[in-house]
């Protein structure tokens, strides 16, 4: 059976840096969190002009993922756990921060120098409290290393994680995440499976879909309910969209700038940890 629409959520602008500013329809006033989603941020399409200075500068994190995924452009990461990697349109990585990391991003030195369209989504992927003091680890994927799915005229989809029609994507989580990034023509249509009781959500990055019978524009967010399994998607013109599935992580959330616990008290150790130097340093 076709999923309800419980929430269309829209991406509001939010300053992020002095220079930069994101669109974020997650959290959001009238739907907080669909933990593990706890945070999504669509930056641009902005067009970078050859000589410009932009990078956000180290900054530490602990209890979560950030996961990045290219859209247009090319974004550079560094952090002090070791990891330093260039991604491209269609690549994607995703950082666990764990018991905390200091990391740096931004587009590369090549883009700032030449110019060019830069965009992005990132998201925040929360994890059990089981995990959130292991150590970080980084992990990326090339556009050509995520398998195709929901193959159809006028429908460009890749399985950047989780399991889906049989296939797998290379980026690994805790708790079982499906993200599936594509293009729909206009007039075609996708029909994306969610396990029931799982949350299932659809991002509309650019152009406009219909889904059960109501027109949703570009940057929104639509939730679904947790019931039900179908949801079709028809492109009322070219479009491309960010589904996103994952079970729920039933525990409390804390979330507060750069971390995400489960108590207010463990957010400000986190503070305290990063103003003691426990996160350590990055020159970058």
């Amino acid at each position: 059976m076709k999923k309800a629409i419980i929430h269309v959520l829209a991406g509001r602008e939010k300053k992020i840096t002095a220079e930069e500013t994101v669109r974020q329809p997650l959290p959001h006033k009238d739907f907080r969190f669909a933990n593990p989603f706890i945070v999504l941020h669509h930056m641009g399409p902005e067009v970078i002009e050859p000589g410009q200075t932009l990078r956000i500068h180290p900054h530490p994190h602990r209890g979560f993922s950030p996961y990045t995924i290219m859209l247009q452009g090319e974004g550079y990461h560094k952090d002090n756990a070791g990891n330093d990697e260039i991604i491209k349109a269609g690549d994607v990585q995703w950082m666990f921060a764990g018991k905390g990391i200091m990391h740096s991003e931004g587009p590369t030195a090549e883009l700032l120098q030449k110019g060019g369209v830069h965009e992005l989504i990132q998201l925040w992927i929360n994890a059990p409290k089981s995990k959130k003091w292991d150590e970080p680890f980084y992990q990326s994927a090339k556009a050509n290393e995520q398998p195709k799915v929901l193959i159809g005229e006028g429908l460009d989809f890749s399985l950047a994680s989780g399991d889906y029609e049989g296939k797998t994507g290379p980026i690994k989580n805790f708790t079982p995440v499906i993200s599936i990034v594509g293009k729909i023509a206009t007039g075609k249509e996708a029909n994306f499976e969610a396990i029931s009781g799982y949350w299932a959500l659809l991002y509309i990055i650019n152009g406009s879909v219909k889904v059960n019978e109501q027109t949703i524009g570009q940057h929104n967010l639509i939730v679904f309910e947790k019931d039900n399994e179908e949801i079709t998607v028809t492109a009322t013109e070219d479009s491309q969209v960010l589904f996103l599935s994952a079970k729920p992580i039933d525990e409390p959330v804390s979330a507060k700038d750069n971390f995400v616990m489960n108590t207010p008290e463990e957010i400000e150790q986190a503070l305290s940890d990063y103003q003691n130097g426990v996160f350590g340093t990055l020159n970058y």
